[in-house]
């Protein structure tokens, strides 16, 4: 993980089209852990750069945090999930809410909760000019913007308010931030105090921070925001400054804010690649691999053009051997040549009746259980070269293994007429030459 350098500008606020170096800020510095490494009060941008160079830092994360009150919170409910048509629907859901023309309004989409999508409207110029403003930096590079009172830490069911001077920042438990003068908290505290009509009334949690000077300064607004009885304040006093606090509560993840760099203000876009300088050695990978599967693909199509013309080479030879053979395909033709050769060497070159009737005969006697296949009757035709045997059995199976056997022995073996009946199985088992 990076830096992070938390930025926030202090009034008086410069024009950056005019005289950018004339702002200033107050930073720190977090290091991928959290912790602070460098902070600072009131320095000019040049001053922030150096630290960072001094220090050997480079592609720092630059978190920009604006006035809470250059934008305004709103909710839109958008029934859609989409993305597409969330973003389209979004200007519509919250127009009423803005009064501005709802064209020149940048709007920034929060998470989904359960009131619908928090949304942050601001002033598509003035985002524009806070871009500026925070881009373009020596050694970081900028990653977010967001309004400063939105990284308050947020307190369950209640307010959190951390007095910066003149300023109060404030948040509420759903996310909504305000900024308003600190000498207001007394008539923000009332209107807090006056419950809804339908609602009972409850204390309402309010989580103060300040510096201890602060405090000693703010008492009068202090004691105005707790005079109303329904408020309960509890005191955080910071040993530094309201930055450091803001900061703290975005690295831990205790805030909700909205990254207002959405839209045409993302810097997706501008986020160095890290396959940037590798691409040339992609791009070369990239072509060797395509020609080797082209000339893997071509070998094969060669390869199999070769297999093809010697499949009809073999059964040419073979048709020409064996012409009134025309069951035998590519695929048989080598067990039925084998087999054939088998037959030719212990018999001679003719299968004749007794030929088959010693194969039928070998492969009945290695029959389990033999006794239980009987032959009825017994039939060659000289003229198709077949030996045609009625059977009977105690099972099909032990059919079908005796015709298995047969042409194991690279004979042609068939049974047909296959009757199956209480006491077992008979048919017409047809033995020739293959």
């Amino acid at each position: 993980m990076s830096y992070r350098l938390y930025v926030r500008p202090v009034p008086p606020f410069s024009d950056p089209d005019q005289n950018p170096e004339a702002q200033l800020f107050n930073w720190v510095l977090h290091d991928a852990s959290g912790d602070a490494q460098a902070r600072g009060i009131g320095d000019p941008r040049n001053a922030i750069e150096q630290t960072l160079g001094q220090n050997a830092l480079d592609n720092v994360l630059l978190i920009g945090l604006i006035p809470g009150d250059e934008a305004l919170f709103c909710v839109a409910d958008i029934p859609a999930k989409q993305s597409r048509f969330i973003n389209q629907a979004l200007p519509y859901a919250v127009e009423e809410q803005i009064a501005q023309d709802i064209d020149t309004v940048h709007l920034a989409l929060g998470r989904h909760t359960d009131e619908g999508y928090p949304v942050a409207a601001i002033d598509e110029a003035r985002m524009g000019q806070w871009v500026a403003l925070l881009s373009g930096w020596d050694h970081v590079r900028l990653e977010s913007i967001y309004p400063d009172a939105a990284l308050l830490p947020i307190t369950e069911g209640g307010w959190a308010i951390c007095l910066a001077g003149e300023i109060a920042l404030m948040v509420s438990d759903r996310g909504e931030w305000l900024s308003m003068q600190s000498a207001n908290l007394g008539m923000f505290a009332h209107t807090l105090a006056v419950p809804p009509s339908e609602d009972v009334v409850a204390e309402v949690p309010v989580t103060l921070y300040a510096t201890a000077e602060e405090f000693e300064v703010q008492q009068a607004a202090i004691g105005e925001l707790m005079s109303p009885g329904r408020l309960t304040v509890r005191r955080e006093t910071l040993e530094l400054m309201p930055l450091e606090l803001l900061a703290y509560a975005h690295h831990h993840h205790l805030c909700q804010p909205i990254n207002l760099c959405q839209g045409r203000f993302s810097n997706r876009s501008n986020k160095a690649n890290p396959l940037k300088p590798w691409k040339p050695l992609i791009a070369v990978a990239a072509v060797w691999f395509a020609i080797q599967v082209a000339l893997e693909v071509g070998m094969g199509f060669y390869y199999q053009q070769q297999a093809d013309e010697l499949e009809q080479q073999a059964m040419a030879i073979y048709r020409e051997a064996f012409p009134e053979d025309r069951k035998t395909d590519a695929g048989k033709v080598r067990r039925v040549i084998e087999g054939q050769l088998r037959v030719a060497g212990s018999q001679g070159p003719e299968v004749d009746f007794i030929t088959l009737m010693k194969y039928t005969g070998q492969e009945y006697s290695r029959l389990p259980g033999a006794r239980s296949v009987n032959f009825s009757s017994v039939n060659y035709s000289r003229t198709r070269g077949e030996l045609v045997v009625d059977v009977r059995a105690d099972s099909y199976d032990r059919l079908s293994a005796l015709r298995n056997g047969l042409a194991r022995q690279g004979l042609e073996a068939q049974i047909g007429s296959v009757v199956n009946e209480s006491s077992g199985a008979r048919g017409r088992l047809t033995v020739s030459g293959g």
